[in-house]
């Protein structure tokens, strides 16, 4: 009972955040701006929409096919179309509870390929290190890029003070947090650091592969369709159509995180670009509208590509 609460609240908690974010945007808007942000909807230019759901089909594609590096590495050789279709239905899956998609991609796996749960679970896990770790890069470059930008927000919202205080009160928190990694024997910290020594192990794992160099082209490649997706996207929009590449990389973070941050960054994800976009001087309707439209076809196509997955993944293993 106490496990299946607890999966509620992971599904209802990002859900209702989600749901009080598409209300707190979408109140704040006049009428005039509400009706310019059907207009947007109903007036984009849906070639570039569709163009950015088809470079999302070689991210699923790349996806699934980086994955039998590491397991082939460990002994295993699993069948593409259920490495794909277990991709598709984890992201469907990461919708509904986050992150619930990356064990139902092992159990997918486990059952249909016969591969450990621990096994094909230890893969996943370092996929997400070297997905974070390019993530970074990212974060990395764009701040490098924007950092007149940014350090000219920071200082115009936030006072000397208390930027101060806050760097004060963030090493005194790094501080505490290394003293009571290093000596701490609370269960919650050392499952912490059990979990941190699975990331490395399972990053370590990457670097003897004989394929490393392919795994890590693919990890690259995904990346690289996912802000391909979103910057296509910007040009659906008259008003968003201009916007440097520069500014579309903030743009793709910051939705990026948002993602995260909700069930399939529900709510999360449209304000987000919003506000972004609202910093280099566009309209926040526009980002509104940009935002929902990006949200909504990648959602659709994770639903229908996850539904068809789930059929498929039966009838291509009947036998």
């Amino acid at each position: 009972m106490q496990f299946s609460f607890k999966k509620l609240l992971k599904t209802v908690i990002p859900l209702l955040i989600g749901i009080a974010l598409i209300y707190y945007q979408f109140s704040s808007f006049t009428e005039t701006e509400l009706k310019r942000i059907k207009d947007y909807f109903r007036e984009a230019n849906y070639f570039y929409v569709f163009l950015s759901i088809f470079i999302s089909l070689f991210g699923y594609w790349s996806r699934a096919y980086r994955w039998k590096y590491s397991l082939n590495h460990l002994g295993y050789q699993p069948k593409f179309y259920n490495s794909f279709f277990a991709v598709s239905i984890s992201y469907l899956l990461n919708l509904t509870i986050p992150r619930s998609g990356e064990i139902s991609r092992a159990v997918i796996l486990k059952n249909y390929e016969g591969v450990p749960f621990d096994k094909g679970f230890g893969t996943i896990v370092a996929e997400r290190v070297v997905d974070l770790l390019i993530f970074l890069l990212f974060v990395i470059t764009a701040f490098l890029i924007q950092f007149e930008k940014i350090n000219t927000f920071i200082f115009s919202h936030i006072s000397p003070h208390k930027i101060a205080l806050l760097f004060g009160i963030a090493l005194a928190g790094m501080i505490l947090f290394l003293f009571l990694w290093r000596w701490s024997k609370w269960s919650f910290i050392l499952k912490i650091k059990s979990k941190f020594n699975g990331l490395v192990e399972g990053m370590t794992s990457i670097l003897k592969m004989k394929t490393k160099w392919k795994y890590l082209a693919h990890s690259f490649f995904i990346w690289f369709s996912y802000l391909m997706m979103f910057y296509v996207c910007v040009f659906s929009i008259p008003e968003t159509a201009s916007i440097s590449f520069d500014i579309v990389i903030m743009g793709f973070i910051f939705g990026t995180l948002a993602v995260g941050f909700t069930n399939g960054g529900i709510g999360a994800f449209p304000i987000s670009i919003a506000k972004v976009l609202l910093l280099y001087g566009i309209a926040e309707d526009a980002g509104t509208a940009l935002g929902w439209i990006i949200w909504t076809s990648q959602t659709i196509l994770t639903i229908v590509l996850g539904l068809i997955s789930y059929l498929l993944l039966n009838l291509f293993n009947k036998n």
